[in-house]
C-alpha cells in the first residue's frame, strides 16, 4: 500500500508547527492502553529480567470486533487505539467494522469507535473523514493533547470553522446553524491559548473566526492591554480582508479603547476615522483641549496624525463640528500660540486687492518670487524678452501671513491677550485641521532646507535639442519636480528665452509646473499665477497659458482648495475655449478633491456633454476626483455615457474617473467592477483594471490580485494587459516586499506592455524603499530592447531610489551615471531620453528633501497621493498630467512643536553614520581651464639649425666676455629660461609627486549624528533615531520619529528656545543692490546655482565668553 506523507496547513496563530516528515507516533503520543497478555508477538525483557509478549499484528484484535459479547469488542478497540500508529495499514483494511460500531446506537462505546477511526483516516490522508469522526469521539478527543494527530485535526477544524462562518456572515439567506461540536472544539482551543497566556494567538483565530466575543474576552484578559489593543488595530488594517467585519473590529476597539483608565486618544481617534466618524473625533478633540496642556497636546498630535492621511472631506467635518469661538481681530503668533505660519516678505507699499480678481495690482516681488531681482512675480515666465530688473526696490519686512482675509498685524497686539486659554487651544486645532499650519511648516522646511542641484538641470538644457519639443517639455517636467513645493523658479527664470520655445500645449504645461513648484503656497498661490490667469473683458492671451494657469491653481491648492473653488467655477463658467475648460477642470478636481461638491459636478458635467475631446477627457476626470471614494449614483451616469460617446478621449477620461469613484470601497464596488471588465470596449476593460486597484488599493486582497493576473496574460488588448499589470502595484503598496516577486515571471513577457507594467507595479509599490528585490527586477529592464519599457524602468528605478544614498546602496551611483550617459548621449531614442529627464527630477524631487508615501505613518493609505499616482500613470497617453505625481511627495522631516505650536530648539541622535542617509554630493561644476597645449613636431633639420645657432650664441658670449644681465640677449634669454623652467618645473612636479604620493588621511566618519529640529529624517533611518534621556523636550507619541511631533516639555518654568527659521526671501542690506541680495537668498545651499556665488554672512549670535 503506498501511503503519501501529510503536510496539513497550521495556522501560525494556534502554534503548530508543520510536521517535517512522515512518522508513527511515540508511545507517550498514544492513546488509553490495553491488555496485550493474550496476544503472541515480539519478545521483549519484562521487568523481573524475563521476557514478555508484545503485539505484533492487529489480527486478532479485529477479529474481536466481530464478536457479539460487547466487552470483547471495548477490549479490542482500547487496544486498536493505542497500537493504530503502528498497525494503521492493516487496521484500515476492516475500517467498515470500526464505523459500523459507530453508527451502531445500541453500542455504548461508540465515541471510543469514532476515536479509532478517525485515526486510521487521518494516517490514509482523509482529513475531512478524519474531521468527522473526531467531533463524533466528543471528550475523547482531547484537545490538550500534544500530539501530532490532535494539532492536525484542531487547525482542520478551526479552518472548517472559519470557512463555514464567512460563508454564513457573507451569505444573505439564513444559512443553517454551525454544528455545535466544532463549535465547541474551537472554542476550547481559543479557552487553551488564553489560559496558556497566548493572547495573539487567542486574537488571531478570533478574527478569522469573526468571534468579536472571543475578540474582546482576548483583549479583556490580556495582562498588557494597550499592546494588545495596538496589536489588534494592525491586525484588522492588515489581516481583515472584509471592509464590513474591519469596521465592527474598530468600534469594537474604540470601546475598549475608551473604558481603560488612560485611553490612548491617538488610537481612538484613528479607528473613527476609518470609521468616517467626524462627530466622534470632533467630540473627542473638544474634551482634550479643555483638559490640561499634555492633553491639548495629545489633541495636536491627533489632529497633525489626521491631517497625514489628507482625507480633506473628513478633516474639514469634523473642523466644522467644532464649536465656534468669538474670532479675534488679530492672532499674536509668538504670545498666544496661533498656528506657526510662513514668515513672508510683504512689500513695503500698500497692497491693492481687485475686488473681482483678488490678484494684486502693483506687487512688486514677495516670498515666493525666486528670481535674482529681475523678472517680478507679475512678469510672465514665458515672456519672450526678460524684464529687466526693477531699480529701487523696496526693503522688505518680515511678517506672518495667515490665510484669513484679516490683515496681519505686528506680534505685539494687546488683543491676543485677551483670548482665552480654550480659544486659543480651538485656533491652533482648527488651523490643524484645515491644513493652514502643517501645509506652512512644510513650506517652510522645504524652501530652507532646498539642496537641489540646477547644475544637472543646467546640462540636460545644454543637451536636449531645441528642436525636440518632448525633451524641451520633459526638462520642464523635470525642474517641476525637482524644486515641488520649494517656491525656487530660478531655474525658470534664469532661462526665459528657451523657456519661451514652448507652444501650444507645451506652453499649458509650462505654466501648470509653476503649480508644482509652489504646491501649498495658499495664500499668495492665486497672485503668483495672475499674469496668466484669463482676465475678465480683456483677450490677446494664450488660451494655453491661461488653461495652464488655472491647472497649476490647482495643484498648489491642490486638497485644499476653500480658497479657490469659487474663482476656478467662474473662469469654468465664462470661457468656451476647451482648452481654458481643460485646465479649469484639472484644477476644480484637484482643489475640490473628494468634497462631492454637487455644484462644481453638475458645471463639470454640462462641460462633458459639450462632447468636446479635449474639454470632456479633463471633465470626466475631474468628475472622478470630486467624487473620490463616494459610490454614488454618479458612476452609473459617467459609465452610461461612456458608452453614447464617440470620443476615445473622453472614454478614457471617464473610465479613470469611475475608478476613482470607487476608491477605497473594496466588495461593495464589485458589481461596477464586473461590469466594467466584461465590457466590449477596451477602453472600458481599461478603466477596469484601475477600478480594481484602488478599490482594493493597498489592502493586498488575494482576490482582487487573481483577477488582475488572469486579466494580464488573457485580454486580447495591449492597454489592458499593461494596465493589469500596473494595477498590482496599487494592490501591494501595503506591502511592497511581495511586489517584487508576484511580477518577476511578468517583467520576463514577450509582451512590451506586460513588461512596461512589471515595472511600474514595481515602482510604485516598492517607492522610496530601496528594495534590492526590486532593483535587481528593474536593473535589465532599463536596457530592454523596446524604448517605452526602458523609458518606464528608468522611471520606475528614480522611484525606488528616491532618498538613497551611494553609502547605502552602491545602484544608486551607477543609475545616476546611466541616466547621464542617455541624457548626454545624442543616439539615444526619444523615449528613453524623456524617461532618463524625468528619472532626474523624480530622483531629486522637492529639494532632495520628500520622498513618495501611498501610506501615512498611522497605517491609512494616502487617498491623494494614491489618486495621484493613479492619474500619473496616465501620462502614457497626456504629458501634462505628470505632474499629479506630486501630490504623491510627502515630506521627509521631522518637524518637533511646542504648545504654542512653534519648534523649540531640540536636539536628537541618529544613531548611523551621516552618509549612509545624508544628502547625495553634488555635481562638481566643470573648471574653466585654458585649451591643453600638445607638442609640437620638430623635424631633425631644425633642431640641428636651433642647436648651432645655440652654440654660436654661447661661444660668442664667451669671447665677448659674457654680457651684463641688463643687455642680455632676449631670445637667448628666453631659451636659457625655458630650459630652466622646464627642468625646475620638472623638479617642482617630481617633488609634488613625492608628496602627493602619500595617501592623504580622511578624518574617521562619526558613527552617530546629532540632529536638530526642524530635521530630515528619511523613512529607512526613523529606525535609527534616538531621544536623549535627560531631554528638556520629549515626544508625546515616542514612536513617532519622524514628520509633526508635538514635543512635552520637562522644564516648562525655563526660559524658551525658540528655532529662527530661514525666511523664503532676505532683505538686502543697506546699500546693497536689490538683485545681489537676490541672488544671495536665492542662491542653492550647495553653491551650484551660480558660477560667481558667495556665501551669505553667517546668522547673528550672541557670543558668551
Amino acid at each position: 500500500m503506498v501511503v503519501r506523507a501529510l503536510s496539513p496547513r497550521v495556522h501560525h496563530e494556534v502554534g503548530l508547527a508543520p510536521r517535517e516528515k512522515f512518522a508513527p507516533a511515540s508511545p507517550s503520543d498514544r492513546g488509553a492502553s490495553g491488555s496485550t497478555s493474550a496476544v503472541a508477538g515480539l519478545p521483549q525483557h519484562g521487568p523481573d529480567g524475563g521476557t514478555m509478549t508484545v503485539v505484533s499484528t492487529a489480527s486478532g484484535l479485529l477479529a474481536m470486533l466481530r464478536e457479539q459479547h460487547p466487552v470483547l469488542k471495548l477490549h479490542a478497540l482500547n487496544n486498536l487505539n493505542a497500537f493504530v500508529d503502528h498497525f494503521w495499514p492493516e487496521v484500515s483494511t476492516n475500517i467498515s467494522a470500526i464505523e459500523s460500531l459507530y453508527e451502531d446506537e445500541t453500542f455504548d462505546q461508540r465515541q471510543l469507535a469514532a476515536l479509532v477511526a478517525s485515526k486510521v483516516f487521518y494516517y490514509l490522508g482523509e482529513l475531512n473523514d478524519s474531521l468527522i469522526y473526531a467531533l463524533g469521539a466528543g471528550p475523547l478527543f482531547d484537545v490538550t493533547e500534544e500530539s501530532e494527530y490532535v494539532q492536525t485535526l484542531v487547525a482542520k477544524c478551526i479552518d472548517e470553522y472559519i470557512f463555514l462562518s464567512v460563508k454564513a456572515s457573507e451569505t444573505i439567506e439564513e444559512s443553517p446553524p454551525l454544528d455545535p461540536r466544532l463549535l465547541a472544539i474551537v472554542e476550547k482551543m481559543l479557552d487553551k491559548c488564553m489560559a496558556d497566556g497566548k493572547f495573539q494567538q487567542a486574537v488571531g483565530i478570533a478574527l478569522e473566526c469573526r468571534r468579536l466575543d472571543k475578540l474582546e474576552e482576548a483583549i479583556t484578559k490580556s495582562e498588557n492591554i494597550p499592546s494588545l489593543l495596538a496589536y489588534t488595530l494592525r491586525l484588522s488594517q492588515t489581516f481583515v480582508t472584509k471592509r464590513e467585519f474591519r469596521h465592527a473590529v474598530l468600534r469594537l476597539l474604540v470601546r475598549i479603547y475608551q473604558s481603560q483608565p488612560c485611553p490612548d486618544y491617538l488610537s481612538i481617534c484613528q479607528c473613527l476615522m476609518f470609521l468616517d466618524d467626524p462627530s466622534t473625533v470632533a467630540t473627542t478633540l473638544d474634551g482634550l483641549i479643555k483638559g490640561d496642556k499634555f492633553d491639548a497636546l495629545s489633541a495636536y498630535q491627533v489632529a497633525f496624525d489626521l491631517f497625514e492621511n489628507e482625507y480633506q472631506l473628513f478633516l474639514l467635518n469634523v473642523r466644522d463640528r467644532l464649536p465656534d469661538v468669538r474670532a479675534p481681530s488679530s492672532l499674536d503668533v509668538a504670545g498666544s500660540g496661533a498656528p506657526a505660519a510662513i514668515p513672508v516678505a510683504i512689500p513695503a507699499q500698500p497692497v491693492t486687492a481687485d475686488a473681482d480678481n483678488g490678484a494684486t495690482a502693483d506687487s512688486g516681488p514677495t516670498a515666493m518670487d525666486t528670481s535674482d531681482g529681475e523678472p517680478s512675480e507679475r512678469t510672465p515666465l514665458l515672456a519672450r524678452e526678460p524684464s529687466p530688473a526693477p531699480q529701487g526696490q523696496p526693503v522688505h519686512v518680515v511678517q506672518p501671513v495667515r490665510e484669513s482675509p484679516e490683515p496681519t498685524v505686528a506680534a505685539e497686539d494687546p488683543e491676543s491677550s485677551e483670548l482665552s486659554t480654550y480659544a486659543q487651544r480651538l485656533t491652533r486645532l482648527k488651523g490643524i485641521l484645515s491644513g493652514e499650519t502643517p501645509i506652512n511648516l512644510t513650506l517652510q522646511f522645504l524652501y530652507s532646507n532646498n539642496r537641489s542641484d540646477l547644475l544637472i538641470l543646467k546640462t540636460i538644457k545644454q543637451t536636449v535639442e531645441l528642436r525636440n519639443s518632448v525633451c524641451h517639455s520633459a526638462t520642464i517636467y523635470s525642474n517641476a519636480l525637482m524644486h515641488a513645493g520649494t517656491t525656487v523658479d530660478t531655474f525658470l527664470r534664469d532661462n526665459l528665452d528657451w523657456l519661451s520655445r514652448a507652444t501650444n500645449w507645451a506652453k499649458f504645461s509650462a505654466t501648470a509646473g509653476l503649480g508644482v513648484i509652489h504646491r501649498g503656497h495658499l495664500q499668495q498661490g492665486r497672485s503668483l499665477m495672475a499674469p496668466y490667469l484669463p482676465q475678465n473683458g480683456t483677450g490677446g492671451a494664450s488660451p494655453y497659458s491661461e488653461g495652464g494657469a488655472l491647472y497649476a491653481l490647482g495643484l498648489i491648492h491642490a486638497n485644499h482648495g476653500e480658497g479657490i473653488k469659487q474663482f476656478l467655477l467662474e473662469s469654468l463658467k465664462n470661457t468656451n475655449n476647451e482648452v481654458i475648460q481643460h485646465g479649469a477642470c484639472l484644477g476644480l478636481g484637484l482643489a475640490a478633491l473628494g468634497t462631492a461638491d454637487e455644484e462644481i459636478y453638475e458645471d463639470v458635467k454640462n462641460v462633458l456633454y459639450t462632447d468636446s475631446a479635449v474639454a470632456g477627457e479633463a471633465a470626466g476626470i475631474a468628475m472622478g476626483l470630486l467624487m473620490v471614494g463616494t459610490v454614488s449614483e454618479k458612476a452609473g451616469e459617467m459609465l452610461a455615457y461612456a458608452h453614447e460617446t464617440q470620443h476615445e478621449k473622453i472614454i478614457r477620461g471617464l473610465a479613470l474617473g469611475i475608478a476613482l469613484v470607487v476608491y477605497g470601497q473594496e466588495e461593495e464596488a464589485d458589481t461596477l467592477i464586473e461590469q466594467m471588465t466584461r465590457d466590449q470596449d477596451p477602453i472600458l476593460r481599461y478603466g477596469g483594471m484601475y477600478a480594481l486597484a484602488l478599490a482594493y488599493r493597498g489592502t493586498a486582497n488575494n482576490s482582487a490580485i487573481r483577477r488582475l493576473l488572469h486579466f494580464a496574460v488573457s485580454d486580447v488588448s495591449d492597454d489592458v494587459r499593461r494596465t493589469a499589470v500596473l494595477a498590482l502595484g496599487f494592490v501591494l503598496c501595503s506591502e511592497p516586499e511581495q511586489t517584487p516577486r508576484i511580477v518577476s515571471l511578468l517583467s520576463e513577457s514577450y509582451n512590451a506592455h506586460v513588461r512596461y507594467g512589471a515595472a511600474m507595479a514595481v515602482g510604485i509599490s516598492c517607492a522610496g524603499t530601496a528594495s534590492s528585490e526590486a532593483i535587481s527586477l528593474l536593473e535589465p529592464l532599463t536596457s530592454d530592447a523596446v524604448d517605452f519599457v526602458r523609458q518606464g524602468a528608468l522611471i520606475a528605478m528614480a522611484m525606488v531610489l528616491m532618498q538613497t544614498t551611494e553609502a547605502r546602496d552602491p545602484h544608486v551611483g551607477a543609475f545616476r551615471r546611466q541616466l547621464e550617459k542617455i541624457i548626454l548621449d545624442k543616439h539615444e531614442d526619444t523615449m528613453s531620453k524623456m524617461g532618463a529627464i524625468l528619472a532626474q527630477g523624480i530622483l531629486d524631487a522637492g529639494g532632495r528633501n520628500v520622498t513618495i508615501m501611498l501610506q501615512s505613518r498611522s497605517g491609512h493609505d494616502r487617498m491623494t497621493a494614491v489618486v495621484g499616482m493613479a492619474v500619473f500613470s496616465q501620462f502614457w497617453y497626456w504629458y501634462p498630467l505628470l505632474y499629479f505625481i506630486s501630490l504623491s511627495f510627502a515630506p521627509t522631516a521631522f518637524i518637533g512643536l511646542n504648545h504654542e505650536l512653534r519648534m523649540p530648539r531640540f536636539d536628537f541622535i541618529s544613531d548611523i553614520r551621516p552618509s549612509v542617509f545624508g544628502y547625495p554630493p553634488s555635481i562638481a561644476p566643470p573648471t574653466t581651464t585654458s585649451a591643453v597645449k600638445f607638442p609640437t613636431a620638430v623635424l631633425s633639420t631644425s633642431a640641428r639649425a636651433k642647436a648651432r645657432q645655440k652654440k654660436d650664441a654661447a661661444g660668442k658670449g664667451h669671447v665677448l666676455g659674457g654680457s651684463s644681465p641688463g643687455h642680455a640677449d632676449v631670445g637667448s634669454s628666453a631659451e636659457v629660461s625655458g630650459d630652466f623652467n622646464e627642468t625646475t618645473s620638472s623638479g617642482k612636479d617630481g617633488t609634488a609627486m613625492e608628496v602627493e604620493a602619500g595617501p592623504e588621511k580622511k578624518p574617521a566618519e562619526a558613527n552617530t549624528e546629532v540632529l536638530s529640529n526642524p530635521a530630515r529624517v528619511v523613512p529607512a533611518q526613523e529606525k535609527y533615531i534616538k531621544f536623549r534621556e535627560y531631554s528638556r523636550y520629549m515626544p508625546v507619541k515616542r514612536s513617532r520619529p519622524s514628520g509633526f511631533v508635538m514635543l512635552k516639555d520637562l522644564e516648562p518654568t525655563e526660559p524658551e528656545e525658540l528655532v529662527s527659521t530661514d525666511t523664503p526671501i532676505s532683505a538686502g542690506a543697506p546699500g546693497t543692490a536689490p538683485s545681489a541680495a537676490a541672488a544671495a537668498a536665492n542662491a542653492p545651499p550647495s553653491g551650484l546655482g551660480a558660477d560667481d556665488w558667495d556665501p551669505p554672512p553667517p546668522e547673528s549670535f550672541e557670543y558668551i565668553p
